[in-house]
């Protein structure tokens, strides 16, 4: 049997317009041809988005680094994985990994490994996620030239138990998605069914 796997398709859009444009998100009304012939137009509000990347490091004791950090819109201290968005030009996704776990998680990681890609919302968002295992950890210091600001100010970090976590993701008290998607991908990991795909060049 062949394993369920996404397509891809596209259906043609008719006309495209901006609504809005923020500083990280934006809002696109896209006006789609009928599916079927002698069907009506119709529209799809879509957040236009530059994608994130996230990182499940792991330390040699089989401990995952974990930081917690106010979120507005949940209005909640949320227990994350570190991550970051896609948002310096031309950067790829495993470098924006690296940068994000030693400006977060003040450690660097000798082996990098890809977890997962998902879609968190595709029914109104373009943003797609990429997430990095990373192993061999050793401690950093921040990058020259990075300030903490903001929500990043007041950022704690911490060691946790895997399972722990997933107990916690699992009662409902752990609800960051981005979390939630790596951890368990990291669990399953742990099973002899699945396997990660190629390391990352060094």
């Amino acid at each position: 049997m062949t394993a369920p796997h996404d397509t891809a398709e596209h259906w043609p859009v008719e006309s495209a317009r901006k609504v809005f444009q923020g500083v990280l998100v934006g809002v696109r009304r896209d006006t789609l041809a009928p599916a079927t012939p002698g069907g009506e137009f119709f529209d799809r509000e879509v957040v236009t988005h530059p994608g994130a990347v996230g990182v499940v490091a792991v330390d040699s004791a089989g401990r995952m680094l974990v930081i917690q950090q106010y979120r507005h819109a949940a209005k909640k201290r949320m227990v994350e994985i570190p991550a970051g968005l896609l948002d310096v030009e031309g950067e790829p996704a495993i470098e924006a990994a690296r940068r994000e776990l030693r400006e977060e998680g003040l450690v660097e990681a000798a082996r990098w490994t890809p977890l997962l890609t998902y879609q968190p919302s595709p029914g109104s968002s373009e943003e797609v996620v990429h997430v990095f295992l990373a192993e061999g950890l050793t401690e950093a210091t921040l990058p020259v030239g990075f300030d903490a600001e903001h929500e990043e100010v007041s950022l704690t970090r911490s060691w946790v138990d895997v399972d722990e976590l997933i107990t916690a993701i699992l009662a409902g008290q752990v609800q960051n998605g981005l979390t939630i998607a790596g951890s368990l991908a990291f669990s399953a990991l742990r099973g002899a069914k699945h396997h990660l795909r190629a390391p990352c060049p060094t």
